[in-house]
């Protein structure tokens, strides 16, 4: 991860909602950032702290005809399920992977981060990668699913 080339959020509490290419049971999640000698001026305080996971049944913004709220989440997230509330530890890896605490028993094509703290840097929150792994769900032609 190059210093710089993140995907910034802004404040130190922020959220956003990410569109998979196709269904997925969701069994972890890898969020990456810069190391602290990798920063121009030696700090991570940029880097997410404490952040929360949710799979979500809503489309993206401006699909579908159901009212969205902000960032094209249902209202008052009533199509949310909360898979996890984590710690990115600066200490441990640069690359973290997170156990989904909830059992989905189903695929998703949406999954929603809550950055709900940072460590330290009051305008911006930077990741630089979020990976997700779980098990690809595909449609047939006449509807059915299969794993």
């Amino acid at each position: 991860a190059s210093p710089g080339y993140c995907w910034p959020f802004q404040q130190s509490r922020s959220e956003v909602l990410i569109q998979l290419p196709t269904q997925i049971e969701l069994m972890s999640i890898t969020l990456q950032h810069t190391s602290k000698i990798a920063s121009p001026l030696e700090t991570v305080s940029s880097a997410p702290r404490d952040f929360t996971v949710f799979v979500s049944l809503c489309r993206a913004p401006g699909a579908g005809t159901r009212p969205r709220g902000k960032a094209g989440l249902a209202e008052e997230g009533k199509d949310e399920t909360l898979l996890g509330t984590f710690t990115y530890a600066m200490q441990k890896e640069l690359a973290q992977t997170f156990l989904l605490q909830s059992e989905t028993p189903r695929a998703f094509r949406f999954f929603k981060i809550v950055v709900r703290s940072n460590w330290g840097k009051p305008g911006y929150t930077c990741i630089y990668r979020v990976q997700v792994y779980g098990k690809i769900v595909e449609t047939n032609a006449i509807g059915q699913t299969d794993v």
